[in-house]
C-alpha cells in the first residue's frame, strides 16, 4: 500500500505506565520516528492535525510551550481572542500507520495563552477528566464504562454538490439485499474481509472489538462494536475509529459514511451507547431481581436520561440529518421510556446479559454526527443528575415498557425525542443546568453549541432541496 504499515509493540495508553518525555524520546529513537502529529477536534467534532519533524528537544519543547494555533478556525472563541495551544497528551503515543512517514501521533490537551497556560474550558477532552471527579462526589462510583456501537455504509462511488444553481448527490453501492440484510453471510456479504483488516487497525491503536458484521442496511451496512472504556478514552476511540475507517477505505477506492441517513428508505445509522458504572472494581447498577437487574442508582441514573432526553438531543444528535434517522414508526428509538430488549425506546436493557459485573443499559438515541466528548460528558451529566435529584423512571411515566408503544396506545403518556435539531436547541435552552453541574459545561460552551448549529440549520432550511424541484417544479 505504499505506507509506513508494521503493528509495533503496544505503546498506547492504558498498556504501559505513564509516559514521560524520556520515554517517548526512547520509542522515538527505537523506531526512528520522523515525524510528531498532534490531533485534536474542532467544536463540531471534525479531526484536524498538524506535524512537526522531529528534532532533539521536540517532545520537551511540546509539553513545556505546546503549538500554537488559531481557536476560531476550531470554532471556538472569536477572532478577536483565538490564540491557544495545543499540548500532546502523552499517554495517547501511538505510530499512525497512514503516513507514509515514520509517525508518532497523540492527541492534545488545549490551552489558553494566559501566563498559567490554563486548560481552555471548552475542551472536549477537558470536559471528560472533570465530570468523572463529579462522578464520584456525587455518586460514589469510581469510573463511567461505555461501550459505542459503530454503524456506518460502505460505498462503491459518491458524487454530491451543492452550488447557487445545482444541488444533488448519488452513491453507488456493490450490495443490494432484499430484506435480512442483517448478519448477512459471505459471499454475498462482500466487505467481511474489509472489517477484518479495520479490526486489525482498532487493535493497532487500542481499540478492542467485541465483534463485527453485516447490519440491517440492504445496500451496504456494517457495524463494529467495541468493548467497554473510560469515558475519555472512549472519546479518543471514537475519532480514531473514524480516522481508521476513513483512511482504510481511500486505500481501497470506497467511501464509507456514518451520517444518520445517508440513504432514503434505509436503515439508519446510529452510535448506540452500552454503559455502567463501577465501585471499588464491581458493577454500581446490579441488584439480582430487580427489573433487568437494574437497582436504584441504575434506575435513577436512566432516569435523568429520560428526563433530559430533549436537551440531550442537542448533543447526541447535533445533525439536520440526525432526525431523518429518529422517524416513529421503524426500530429508531424516538420514545423516551425503557424497557428490556425493547430497540424503540431510548433506553433498553439487553435480556442476554448473564455475568452481572456486565449488568448495563443502551442508549440508542446518538449518532455519529455528534462531538463525542460533549455528548458523552451531557449524558453522564444527566445521568448524575438523575442520581442527585432520585428521578425515578417508573414515577415519571418512563416506563418501563417492554414493547413499542404508538398511537392510541401511547396517548400522552410516552414523550418522544425532538423531531428536528430546531426542537433540540430550543430543548436545550429551556433544560441545561444539568450540563452546569460543578461548571463542567458553561454558559459561554451552550451559547457557541446554539449558535453553531443554529446556522447550520438555517443554511440547509434556505437550500433548495432536489425534490423540491421532484414536487414542484410545474406546479
Amino acid at each position: 500500500m505504499g505506507r509506513f504499515l508494521f503493528f509495533a509493540e503496544n505503546i498506547f495508553r492504558g498498556t504501559m505506565p505513564v509516559h514521560t518525555i524520556q520515554s517517548i524520546n526512547n520509542l522515538i529513537k527505537k523506531y526512528k520516528i520522523e515525524v510528531i502529529d498532534l490531533k485534536c477536534i474542532d467544536l463540531v467534532g471534525r479531526l484536524h492535525h498538524i506535524s512537526l519533524p522531529v528534532n532533539n528537544n521536540v517532545i520537551k519543547k511540546l509539553v513545556q510551550e505546546g503549538v500554537g494555533f488559531d481557536g476560531s478556525s476550531y470554532g471556538f472563541r472569536k477572532v478577536e481572542n483565538s490564540d491557544m495551544i495545543l499540548i500532546p497528551d502523552l499517554d495517547t503515543a501511538v505510530i499512525d500507520p497512514f503516513r507514509d512517514a515514520p509517525t508518532l501521533s497523540f492527541y492534545t490537551h488545549i490551552h489558553l495563552t494566559d501566563s498559567k497556560r490554563s486548560y481552555f474550558k471548552q475542551d472536549g477532552r477537558y470536559l471528560s477528566k472533570q465530570v468523572r471527579k463529579l462522578l464520584k462526589k456525587t455518586t460514589g462510583a469510581d469510573t463511567s464504562w461505555w461501550g459505542p456501537e459503530f454503524e456506518f455504509y460502505i460505498f462503491s462511488n459518491v458524487e454530491y454538490d451543492t452550488r447557487t444553481s445545482a444541488s444533488f448527490y448519488k452513491v453507488e453501492h456493490a450490495e443490494e439485499f432484499y430484506k435480512r440484510a442483517y448478519h448477512a453471510a459471505n459471499p454475498f456479504d462482500i466487505y467481511d474481509d474489509f472489517r477484518d483488516e479495520a479490526c486489525k487497525y482498532f487493535k493497532h491503536f487500542g481499540i478492542d472489538v467485541k465483534y463485527h458484521h453485516h447490519e440491517a442496511g440492504e445496500r451496504g451496512q456494517q457495524e463494529i462494536e467495541t468493548y467497554f472504556s473510560d469515558l475519555l478514552t472512549t472519546g479518543d476511540n471514537i475519532i480514531t475509529a473514524k480516522y481508521i475507517l476513513f483512511n482504510l477505505a481511500q486505500l481501497h477506492d470506497l467511501f464509507i459514511t456514518f451520517m444518520p441517513k445517508p440513504m432514503y428508505h434505509q436503515a439508519g445509522n446510529g452510535m448506540h451507547f452500552h454503559l455502567y458504572l463501577t465501585k471499588n472494581g464491581k458493577n454500581a447498577f446490579y441488584k439480582t431481581g430487580e427489573y433487568g437487574n437494574i437497582n436504584e442508582l441504575g434506575r435513577f441514573f436512566i432516569g435523568g436520561l429520560l428526563k433530559h432526553g430533549p436537551a440531550l438531543s442537542a448533543f447526541t444528535n447535533p445533525s439536520t440529518n440526525s432526525y431523518k434517522r429518529l422517524v416513529p414508526g421503524f426500530e429508531a428509538p424516538v420514545a423516551l421510556t425503557y424497557g428490556q430488549g425493547n430497540r424503540a425506546s431510548a433506553v433498553r436493557i439487553p435480556k442476554y446479559i448473564s455475568n452481572p459485573q456486565e449488568t448495563r443499559f443502551e442508549y440508542r438515541p446518538p449518532d455519529a454526527t455528534a462531538n463525542p466528548y460533549l455528548c458523552l460528558t451531557s449524558m453522564l451529566l444527566a445521568g448524575i443528575d438523575g442520581v442527585v435529584n432520585k428521578i425515578d423512571p417508573v414515577k415519571e411515566g418512563f416506563g418501563p415498557f417492554d414493547k413499542f408503544l404508538e398511537g392510541s396506545e401511547a396517548g400522552n403518556a410516552v414523550k418522544f425525542l425532538p423531531r428536528n435539531l430546531d426542537e433540540a436547541l430550543d430543548a436545550l435552552k429551556e433544560d441545561y443546568d444539568f450540563l452546569m453541574r460543578d461548571n463542567i459545561f458553561s454558559e459561554e460552551l451552550i451559547d457557541q453549541w446554539i449558535k453553531t448549529k443554529g446556522e447550520e440549520i438555517k443554511a440547509i432550511g434556505t437550500m433548495p432541496h432536489p425534490f423540491e424541484y421532484k414536487m414542484y417544479f410545474t406546479l
